[in-house]
């Protein structure tokens, strides 16, 4: 499975096709703005904000699945992420995570690599290379300040570019 073979909705509804970003590093994180971990987005903002001179992009996957802690739907959601979290990367529509409407990003992952890589609540993070292939994943309280989530990242996503 490469992350680029993926097609997403904007919250806002507009076409998000994963090709757009090909050849860049890729972090995808399932989101909740009601959850405990929701602070974690301005760290995840940080980030992106310092390593997009290398390329990479951070991906807001809104989901209600874990506590149902994602209220919002489309261009409120959208507007929460960016008034009260400060978010400039982009924000996916809300999406389910299991479950029968399980979005087919999800069902790739869990078939490429069994059920033991999906999320048990929010804020997983999954990093895909250059090539967009899955490099890590982290639990929800791994924080984007983490020091060996950050040295993954910079290990293996951005070199080879601007570091």
């Amino acid at each position: 499975m490469r992350v680029y073979e993926h097609f997403f909705r904007s919250a806002g509804g507009i076409s998000m096709p994963m090709e757009r970003w090909r050849g860049q590093p890729v972090l995808i994180v399932n989101t909740a703005s009601e959850s405990q971990w929701a602070p974690q987005l301005t760290g995840l903002q940080a980030l992106y904000e310092e390593f997009m001179p290398s390329g990479l992009v951070v991906i807001a996957m809104p989901s209600n699945d874990f506590g149902e802690q994602e209220p919002l739907e489309g261009e409120e959601l959208e507007s929460q992420y960016r008034e009260r979290f400060g978010v400039n990367f982009p924000v996916t529509e809300k999406i389910s995570i299991n479950g029968r409407y399980a979005d087919r990003f999800f069902i790739m992952l869990r078939e490429e690599y069994t059920s033991e890589i999906l999320p048990t609540g929010n804020f997983f993070k999954y990093l895909f290379g250059r090539d967009g292939v899955l490099i890590e994943h982290w639990p929800g309280n791994v924080p984007p300040e983490s020091v060996s989530f950050r040295a993954t990242l910079q290990r293996n996503a951005l070199t080879g570019c601007c570091l």
